[in-house]
């Protein structure tokens, strides 16, 4: 398994931040922060997992250009 790119990086992060405003959130009773927690760590699973499909895809292709350098 490769490095993570910036995508997955950036989309653990979100979900970080997203756990991070849900909590707070119901501990202040604020449902707009929790709610916007919510869609953070959503939409940082969806970075990530794009960033990992970007990652294998790219590893692909090294595979195949070292398969046709042999």
């Amino acid at each position: 398994m490769g490095l993570p790119n910036k995508d997955e990086v950036e989309g653990k992060f979100d979900q970080v931040k997203g756990k991070t405003k849900e909590a707070i959130g119901r501990a202040t009773d604020d449902r707009e922060l929790e709610d916007e927690g919510r869609a953070d760590h959503a939409s940082g699973k969806v970075e990530e997992g794009f960033g990992k499909a970007r990652r294998k895809v790219g590893e692909a292709i090294e595979d195949v250009g070292d398969a046709i350098k042999r």
